[in-house]
């Protein structure tokens, strides 16, 4: 049986210190700040992001080069037969299809996974792969079981601002505007690739209640025969709004006292495109293969 190691990024939340406690490997995600290259969790930590964001900073976001893809691949198959990689999704980096394509020169020891998971949901996947690679699991079975169950996660988002949104050209200045004028906080989906609008609320506790009946919705439809056994992770994510989150973390919890419960700030890669002070809730089912 060969050994099978995994690989994810920092999108997926897990941070470099628990990447040792949890035995996989994290590449730092790239940032460029006013011209300035920075890596997620190296040499700028959440805090020192929020703050250049307040501060107007140009922020852009980056994918590992080819060479960093490289370097990650050789470092863990000199211990590993076999590895795979978790990125973000592919509707929202074009990370994957770069490492898919720097896969290929690896003869099928590298499986790139794209199963469109980001942040909370993304790194159950990655501790989902970690159990399966200890049950026995070659690398390409890890990938075809990640991809099968790709669309058994569910995230909903709320926002402070539509300052950034307006910024990467997803909302009209127009819109950003009225909503800013109306109070308006919108809640956004990710359901597979993309982040898509889903409601407009007025004001965050309204977004709350919407984001709750939405996951209380999935869990009666999409994931009925999971959920009805507590087999749905229950999970929050935040931006920049600790003190915040905790009143967030306690509803959730409140709401769904049946499932077990994780939480962790958003990834660097999402809050620059939605900025500070978001809230969000997901789920994602268990994995019949680990029963």
């Amino acid at each position: 049986m060969g050994k099978v190691a995994i690989l994810t990024d920092s999108n997926s939340g897990i941070t470099q210190a628990q990447s040792k406690e949890l035995g996989v490997k994290v590449i730092p995600m790239p940032f460029f700040i006013d011209g300035e290259q920075y890596f997620e969790d190296i040499n700028l930590t959440q805090e020192e992001f929020y703050e250049k964001l307040k501060q107007d900073a140009d922020i852009s976001t980056s994918q590992p080069s080819i060479g960093e893809m490289q370097d990650a691949f050789d470092e863990l198959l000199k211990e590993y037969d076999e590895l795979v990689y978790i990125p973000m999704s592919s509707g929202l980096s074009g990370t994957c299809q770069t490492a898919a394509m720097v896969a290929d020169d690896y003869d099928g020891k590298v499986q790139v996974v794209n199963n469109q998971r980001i942040s909370v949901t993304m790194r159950q996947s990655v501790l989902d792969a970690k159990e399966l690679a200890k049950r026995g699991k070659s690398a390409a079975e890890i990938k075809e079981i990640l991809e099968k169950h790709k669309m058994e996660s569910s995230i909903y988002i709320t926002l402070d601002t539509l300052k950034y949104l307006k910024k990467g050209g997803r909302i009209t200045p127009a819109a950003a505007a009225i909503g800013t004028m109306l109070k308006l906080n919108p809640v956004l989906q990710i359901q597979g690739e993309k982040l898509d609008a889903f409601a407009k609320a007025r004001g965050k506790a309204s977004a709350k209640k919407i984001m709750l009946k939405a996951m209380q919705d999935d869990l009666d439809t999409r994931f009925a025969e999971f959920a009805k056994d507590g087999k749905m992770h229950m999970e929050v994510a935040y931006s920049g709004n600790p003190e915040e989150v905790e009143e967030w973390a306690a509803l959730v919890k409140e709401t769904f006292p049946q499932f077990d419960f994780h939480m962790d700030p958003l990834s660097l890669s999402v809050a620059c495109h939605i900025g500070h002070g978001a809230l969000a809730i997901a789920t994602s089912a268990y994995l019949p293969e680990l029963d």
